[in-house]
């Protein structure tokens, strides 16, 4: 059938291609706050099956959710289901027309004609004689089933005598009367779920039933079922092998899950219709709700309790059930080491202290501590770690090595790392040796008292984390337990408990009443009073020692497993359980029977029967089978003896399945086969037989019919068995049939050709029950899938009423469908047979698991081979060969795997493994996605060369099939539709009004701590509840933080505007009592909550990653960076975070950039908003990333003017407090806080267009600085930290010139020495040779030469050494001079503009000096040693400073003001004018020089003369104003600030219009194909110097602002990029494009030309205004710098 899919476009997400759609509206109820709920049922859909394609018809058949949902939810997820008046429509009111189409008189006259159909067909039924019926009754019932089908007539057929002339039917043994039947309750069932169940439930709870329906009525009353259930809950269990239930069992459960639906069917209708509760008294209401929860809370643990035996998980797992899941968060991951049940911090084997050494809590102080630690630890001690440092964690153990002066001081070797690692002493705990080490609690019993609640040893709790991070778990802070609930029993501990009170009978029901009567003073106790009882836990543990040997085993065993149990029974208390399951305390059966069969025991002196032997050790249950065996042996069979002993084994089956179970043993045991099947033959013809649980144990039969060893003796009474059983209850004939019994008796006789008798009528009796199998098969899979959604639909109504799930067993029922998740469920024997190359008779070495036998190979090399053959549809898991190193030569050095369909066809490698030889395990295959039949393992070459080869084992594991997938899907699907639904009615309700955003934490908090709850009740292990709560997160918060973050047509968001509002209201919320610091609390609370779950991403980079400081700093930590959030979350999160900070920063700016404090403010702003980040978002990368971004973005929307006026103030505010720095104290230090506040806030201008002018200015103020107050540690550890800031980075150049000069320094003062060396060897030799010359006196032609080679001598000087040693042989004190070489390149040129003449400005002494510099530093550069490059001259500056002696005074002063000073020691007075001429220097350098040499604290005065003008300088007279003669005056002029408004900012602004106009030109010639950046800046810079209007024609307009270099490039293509202008390829970011055009406006600023008036001609390059219109990238792109072009 197909169906129209009505609201297509309301689709939820489900998963991968899977859509949910609303469909139609099921019925209605009071919600438990009053308000209507509606249930509605969702379409699930995979994509192609909602109509994509077309077509909007789907299968009505197909997967659906039922959900209810509130008036709000319907409207925020689907509003087409509302009314024109906003109710919901019901389907019905579509159809209304139809049904009323048909007149009352008429209906009338229908009723009354069913009625007289009724009374015939029941007489009719009654006349019957034979077994053929007669045709008027068959017309009758097919008139009948044709008014069943007319809905408005459903009401008469309510009438009971409907039920009687069904069952009669129902019970003829004619198969077309039962046909009818069939054919007329499926009429009376199509009308609706309800009514199909009430005619359903009403047959099935007929008393006697089961006693008036034979095999083929019974049939058909399931197969009705079946069909009337396949639709309502298709749910699939492909590849789960379900058991084999037998038509009884199943009828049963069928009856059971009947009368839970009508109960819930019952609670869902009772407050359906609000208006009719007011007809009855709400106490009234009230009690009947009570009394139907209390009802359906009891079947619905009886159906558990049922379903849990029929899928026989009752023993395929332990009594006690799993261990509880520790309580951690399941919405953050878990640590991989971490074992189950335990913090990741306490994972180890257990939990040990010390006996002599004292812990940390006993000292007063942490200092105090480490000192006792340091005298106390000696190498070999064992210490364990108390904190979390770096690699180390809390709880790791180690052993001390070493100790020294380092930081850290103590080196520990780790068990946890395998490797040293130092830490502090304060973190250690001192365990000591291993004598002094005792156990404190062992870790299984540390699970159990966490499993129990039991008071142990005071353990960290997982919640706890450093005050430096949020909350960990938000939502589940401890709350404060009610001690007087403490004492009682919750409803659902109670109800569990009930639950088995209800299960006596009679005296033994009355006795454990009398028991709560006694203890609740005598009160008369009925079923309403019994359900509100508050039980004290005294009482709960009486009755648990009352009830186990009252109940029946199978009670027991659901008590033994029970919650209420396992926590208050006195022995759960002891950790033992009171009353063990028979199993568990026997020895394996099967395993003894086997070595009864093979061999004695020497130490019987006579022969025991084997059925002796294998029920030895059972006890009195194993005599219940010895005395059955002596009751049926004997001659005349002791009928009520045997009747009595299976009375017992029906109490206590585990004999009986022992006793069928033995058949599954080695064909040896041919005696106890025999024997066994001689008593299962004579037990069958015992009706009360048929009720035990054959179908538990028949897999052991078709064991040994399909054994290949079987003697034939043994299979003809097993064929024997099985017919006579088949034929007794064809239940079992269908439970054989879906063994594949028919297979396995085919192949008996073909090994036996045929001679086996019954073998064939058994054959037939099977293969006629095929039918059936798939029946029961079918009906199996809808029981269970039914009670999953049951199950899902409590849990959803838990979700939705926040009321306790009070239903018995609900825990135990989903620990069996979780089962397969984290306990891990294996099939050891997944393979058929394993087959070896060579000695075959070995193979079965490869399987015994015992690692001291093996298989040896008899062959060449290369030639051994195991061959495994798999079970059909048995994916590996792991495939692992087990080696031995003392093997020597025979061990496998190289193994290849080969897999494929046949042995014959192994042609695909699957892996080759190389074996080392100190293996022990080899794992050759892990994870298989494919199934292979054949896998061959082939041992390709030995160690050391050998021939032969040893095997020791062969492991084969793949996973069995569970139901955890299968629930897990569901429980996804159904939690992830819920939330969904619920996150999109919120957003709804956020959008309507952004306040009641404060109150979404709230919420959140409770769904959360509610889903926390949940798992930690109910889910058994950590994969189950991760899982949960992933989902959770993901359909809950993920799409709340998408809705809320996403802006609105003012382009505000929810959350933005209330982080907004945050920042607003922040220095209000100081006090505590405000409504802002409540308000304030809010948003913290709801950003907590937002950010805390951090799942396992793809970690951040290496170089990302901070990294250790001290002596681990050599350790890889790339390993270690912290995961971050969701992607979609932590981006939603981040970009509203961002536009938050913009908008403040952007206002900040746009009111406060021309205040003279603006960079003290704006850097208190900063920090502010760094405060609130912490605040709001914890430490995290991201949102520190996100706060500097926005602040980035702000800055970016300034105009130049503006954004170069901020870059100068931060300049400048860096400048003064560098300089302030200097004075030392108090004062200094608090300069130094301010300057690295400042320097923080600087960091946000790297990658930004306002890291171009802040260079600039930076660098003239720092020129200024260097000059005139020399260089100082501060100013590399300022350039460290903000040295990205400077794109050119021209600091970093000044301050290398100046060590560069310092060097050149250094080579210069050994270069004088020599000098003065050469000079002084130079007049020695003249010396000597006048001396020789002199001294002969007998010639005087000789003489006459003499006297000419001392001249010569002395004339070997020139006029260029002249000047060089003008000062060499000066008489006073030699001034110290330093020559500071200042590159052009580097050092702005508006300081070295004005040159010095040494000739005329500087005296003889210091003029020599520079002479003599100049010598060599042009020597240098003919040989470049500090320097490559072109050679280079020396061109002599007034810049630099000096200090002048002035009697008792030193005076700083510059340069230009010492050569003024020096030059008033030759005179008394000399006029400024002079000076100027003199020196060359503008009137205003010169006079502010004057202007501090003649201020008070100056030493000259200045005269005004009217014939001079700028007056006369004159040394001051002390005598006229006596002043300080001692200490250090400072005369240098102070710094000089710029303006950004004035010319030279006006330039920079030019510069950038041009490279922006250049930049968009380049690239609308290259059209969408775009540019490589790096081509682009070539592209750029030769139209620079090349261009039609060359930098040399803008000199003069543009001055020193016509430079240009790549950095300023990139400067402006980062700027076009924030702007949409330009833009970036997706696939290849480097290549930039053309994104928008631009609006070309003459430019308002004055001409490039000096000369010329007005606005520019329309040249090639001109200042323009570049305007985005419609940019689509602008608003939902990041901008992002290159940072590689750096």
């Amino acid at each position: 059938m197909v169906g129209e899919l009505r609201y297509r476009e309301f689709r939820v997400p489900l998963g991968p291609g899977l859509h949910a759609y609303p469909d139609e509206l099921i019925r209605q109820r009071l919600g438990h706050n009053g308000h209507p709920e509606y249930q509605i049922r969702w379409l699930v859909l995979r994509r192609g099956e909602d109509g994509d394609g077309g077509s909007s018809q789907v299968d009505c058949k197909a997967e659906h959710i039922l959900l209810w949902m509130s008036s709000d939810e319907i409207y925020a997820n689907c509003h087409k289901m509302l009314g024109e008046d906003g109710q919901v429509i019901w389907p019905s009111q579509e159809t209304a027309g139809e049904a009323g189409a048909l007149d009352k008189s008429v209906l009338e006259e229908m009723e009354t004609d069913v009625k007289s159909l009724i009374e015939r067909a029941l007489r009719q039924l009654e006349e019957c004689v034979g077994t053929i019926p007669p045709a008027p009754l068959l017309h009758t019932v097919h008139v009948l089933s044709a008014y069943a089908s007319i809905e408005p007539l459903a009401g008469v057929f309510k009438d009971p005598r409907v039920l009687d002339l069904l069952m009669h039917m129902l019970s003829s043994p004619d198969y077309q009367i039962r046909w009818s039947a069939g054919r007329m309750i499926q009429a009376l069932a199509s009308h609706d779920a309800g009514t199909r169940t009430q005619i359903l439930l009403s047959l099935s709870q007929q008393e006697a039933i089961e006693k008036h329906l034979d095999f083929d009525s019974r049939c058909a009353l399931l197969a009705l079922f079946a069909q009337a259930t396949l639709s309502e809950y298709p749910m699939s269990f492909e590849g789960i092998q379900l058991p084999q239930v037998p038509g009884r069992l199943l009828f049963s459960l069928v009856k059971r899950y009947l009368h839970v639906t009508s109960l819930l069917d019952q609670l869902n209708d009772s407050a359906a219709e609000p208006g009719a509760q007011n007809s009855s008294a709400p106490e009234e209401l009230s009690r009947e709700r009570g009394r139907l929860e209390l009802e359906f809370s009891m079947a619905m643990g009886t159906l558990i309790s049922e379903l849990v035996q029929a899928m026989r998980w009752d023993w395929a797992s332990s009594r006690q059930g799993p261990l509880a899941r520790s309580s951690c968060s399941i919405f953050q991951p878990q640590l991989a080491d971490a074992g189950p049940g335990l913090p990741p911090t306490q994972a180890q084997s257990s939990l040990r202290r010390s006996r002599r050494f004292r812990p940390r809590s006993e000292f007063a102080s942490g200092n105090t501590y480490a000192l006792y630690v340091r005298d106390t630890l000696q190498p070999g001690m064992r210490v364990r770690m108390l904190d979390n440092y770096e690699e180390i964690s809390a709880g790791d153990e180690g052993k001390f090595q070493q100790s020294n002066n380092g930081v850290p001081p103590v080196q520990v070797l780790w068990e946890s790392t395998g490797r040293t690692y130092w830490v502090h002493w304060h973190m250690l705990e001192i365990l000591g040796f291993e004598e002094d080490i005792e156990d404190m609690v062992e870790a299984d019993e540390y699970r159990g008292a966490v499993g129990s609640g039991a008071q142990g040893v005071a353990l960290p709790s997982w919640r706890w984390k450093p005050m430096a991070e949020l909350h960990a778990v938000p939502y589940v802070l401890p709350e404060d337990e009610d001690t007087e609930e403490s004492e009682h029993l919750t409803q659902a501990e109670w109800w569990e408990l009930l639950f088995f009170i209800k299960k006596l009978d009679g005296p033994d029901h009355q006795e454990v009443l009398q028991i709560l009567q006694e203890n609740l003073d005598g009160e008369v106790l009925d079923d309403e009073i019994l359900a509100e009882l508050a039980v004290p836990v005294e009482l709960a543990q009486d009755l648990l020692l009352a009830l186990p040997e009252r109940l029946d085993d199978s009670a027991l065993r659901d008590l033994l497993s029970c919650r209420v149990y396992r926590k208050y029974a006195p022995e759960a208390l002891a950790g033992q359980p009171a009353y063990p399951s028979l199993l568990e305390a026997q020895p394996q059966p099967q395993e003894s029977a086997g070595a009864a069969g093979v061999e004695e025991e020497p130490r019987t002196q006579c022969p025991r029967s084997p059925l002796r032997h294998l029920v030895e050790g059972y006890g009195p249950a194993g005599k219940i089978v010895l005395d059955l065996e002596q009751a049926l042996s004997s001659e005349g069979t002791q009928e009520s003896e045997v009747k009595s002993l299976l009375l017992l084994l029906r109490q206590q089956p585990q004999p009986f399945l022992v006793l069928m179970q033995s058949l599954d043993t080695p064909a040896a045991n041919r005696a106890l086969h025999l024997a066994v099947l001689r008593i299962l033959m004579r037990l069958v013809d015992f009706p009360e037989a048929l009720l035990l649980p054959w179908h538990e144990a028949m897999d052991a039969c078709m064991a040994c019919l399909r054994s290949p060893d079987a003697d034939r003796e043994v299979l003809q009474e097993l064929i024997f068995f099985l017919h006579r059983l088949a034929s007794a209850s064809r239940d079992y004939a269908v439970v054989l049939n879906q063994l594949g019994a028919r297979d396995a008796v085919s192949k008996a006789l073909e090994k036996h050709l045929g001679k086996l008798d019954l073998a064939q009528e058994l054959r037939d009796m099977v293969f006629k029950c095929e039918k059936h199998a798939h029946l029961y098969r079918k009906l199996t899979t809808n029981i269970l899938g039914g009670c999953i959604q049951m199950v899902l639909g409590q849990i959803e109504d838990h979700r939705r009423t926040h009321r306790p799930i009070n239903i018995p067993f609900f825990d135990v029922f989903l620990r069996y469908l979780c089962q397969g998740s984290s306990v891990e469920v294996k099939e050891d024997k997944c393979w058929e047979k394993v087959e070896v190359s060579s000695n075959p008779h070995w193979a079965s070495k490869l399987t015994d698991r015992n690692p001291k036998t093996y298989w040896e190979s008899n062959g060449s090399t290369g030639s051994h081979s195991i061959t495994v053959h798999m079970r059909q549809g048995v994916l590996i898991r792991q495939l692992t060969l087990l080696v031995a190193g003392e093997d020597s030569s025979y061990m496998p050095a190289r193994v290849v795997v080969l897999g494929g369909d046949s042995a014959s066809s192994l042609n695909t490698e699957l892996n080759s493994v190389n074996v080392m030889p100190s293996a022990r395990r080899v794992v050759l295959l892990e994870n298989l996605n494919r199934f292979w039949p054949v896998i061959q393992i082939r041992i390709k070459r030995c160690q050391q060369g050998g021939i032969d080869t040893r095997i020791r084992g062969l492991e084969v594991l793949g996973p069995k099939p569970t139901f955890w997938p299968v629930f897990r899907e569901q429980l996804c699907r159904h939690t992830r539709l819920f939330y969904m639904v619920r996150a999109q009615a919120w957003s709804q309700d956020i959008a309507e009004d952004r306040k009641r955003l404060l109150h979404l934490s709230s919420r959140l908090n409770g769904a959360l701590r509610q889903e926390q709850n949940f798992a930690d009740r109910f889910l058994p292990d950590d994969e189950a509840a991760q899982a949960l709560g992933k989902t959770c997160w993901e359909a809950l918060v993920s799409p709340l933080v998408q809705n809320i973050t996403c802006p609105d047509e003012d382009g505000v968001s929810p959350l933005g505007w209330l982080l907004d509002q945050y920042l607003q209201s922040r220095e209000a919320a100081h006090n505590p009592q405000s409504r802002a610091a409540a308000f304030s609390s809010r948003v913290r609370r709801l950003t907590h909550l937002l950010v805390h779950v951090e799942p396992c991403e793809v970690p951040a980079a290496a170089g990302a990653a901070p990294r250790p400081n001290g002596r681990n700093r050599s350790h890889d930590w790339g390993s270690l960076a912290t995961p971050g959030l969701p992607s979609s979350i932590v981006k939603n999160l981040t970009r509203c975070w961002q536009a938050a900070v913009e908008e403040q920063v952007n206002s900040f700016l746009t009111s406060r950039w021309r205040d003279d404090d603006f960079v003290p403010r704006y850097c208190e702003q900063f920090n502010n908003l760094q405060k609130s980040s912490s605040e709001l978002f914890g430490p995290r990368a991201a949102f520190l990333l996100a706060l500097q971004n926005g602040c980035a973005g702000a800055l970016l929307k300034l105009p130049f003017l503006k954004a170069a006026h901020v870059s100068e103030q931060f300049a400048r505010h860096i400048d003064q407090r560098i300089q302030g720095s200097r004075i030392g104290g108090a004062r200094g230090m608090e300069m130094l806080a301010h300057l690295q506040r400042c320097l923080e806030t600087v960091l946000i201008f790297s990658g930004l267009e306002i890291a171009t002018t802040f260079e600039h200015y930076y660098q003239h103020y720092m020129a200024d600085r260097l000059l005139s107050l020399g260089c100082s540690w501060l100013e590399g550890a300022v350039l460290e930290q903000i040295g990205a800031c400077f794109p050119h980075r021209l600091p970093q150049q000044m301050l290398r010139t100046l060590s560069t000069s310092e060097e050149l320094q250094r080579q210069f003062h050994v270069y004088q020495l020599q000098r003065l060396d050469q000079e002084l060897l130079k007049l020695e030799d003249t010396e000597k040779k006048i001396q020789e010359a002199s001294g002969k006196e007998h010639a005087g032609a000789h003489e006459e030469e003499a006297e000419e080679a001392g001249a010569a001598a002395a004339a070997e000087v020139t006029e260029e050494e002249e000047e060089e040693n003008e000062d060499l042989y000066y008489e006073g004190a030699m001034p110290e001079v330093s020559v500071l070489v200042l590159s052009p390149r580097c050092w702005p040129t508006a300081s070295i503009c004005h040159t010095l003449n040494p000739r005329t400005c500087l005296p003889s002494y210091l003029r020599g000096t520079l002479n003599r510099y100049s010598n060599f530093y042009n020597k240098s550069q003919s040989y470049p040693v500090l320097e490559q490059g072109p050679q280079r001259r020396l061109q002599w500056t007034w810049l630099g400073r000096a200090e002048v002696l002035f009697g008792d005074q030193t005076l700083h002063v510059s340069t230009v003001q010492m050569w003024l000073l020096l030059y008033l020691n030759n005179l008394k007075a000399v006029s400024v004018e002079n000076l100027r001429a003199l020196s060359g220097l503008p009137a205003d350098t010169l006079n502010q020089a004057v202007g501090l040499l003649t201020s008070s604290r100056g030493p000259l005065d200045l005269h005004e003369q009217k014939d001079v003008p700028g007056g006369v300088l004159k040394i001051r007279d002390d005598s006229e104003e006596p002043r300080p003669r001692r200490g250090n005056v400072w005369l240098i002029p102070p710094q000089t600030y710029l303006k950004a408004e004035d010319e030279e900012g006006r330039n920079l602004e030019k510069r950038r219009n041009l490279l922006n106009c250049l930049i968009v030109r380049i690239l609308k010639a290259h059209g969408d194909e775009g540019l490589h950046i790096g081509q682009l800046v070539y592209l750029v810079l030769e139209a620079w110097q090349k261009g039609p209007c060359p930098p040399r024609a803008l000199v003069s307009g543009l001055g020193r602002g016509s430079a240009c270099s790549s950095t300023d490039v990139l400067s402006c293509i980062l700027h076009l990029l924030g702007k949409g202008t330009v833009r970036r390829r997706d696939d290849r970011p480097q290549v930039l494009s053309y994104a928008v055009p631009v609006t070309l406006m003459e430019p308002h600023t004055e001409s490039l030309n000096p000369g010329s008036s007005g606005p520019n001609p329309p040249l090639t390059f001109h200042t323009l205004q570049i305007r985005s219109r419609g940019v689509p990238y602008a608003s939902c792109t990041v901008t992002q710098s290159f940072s590689t072009f750096r």
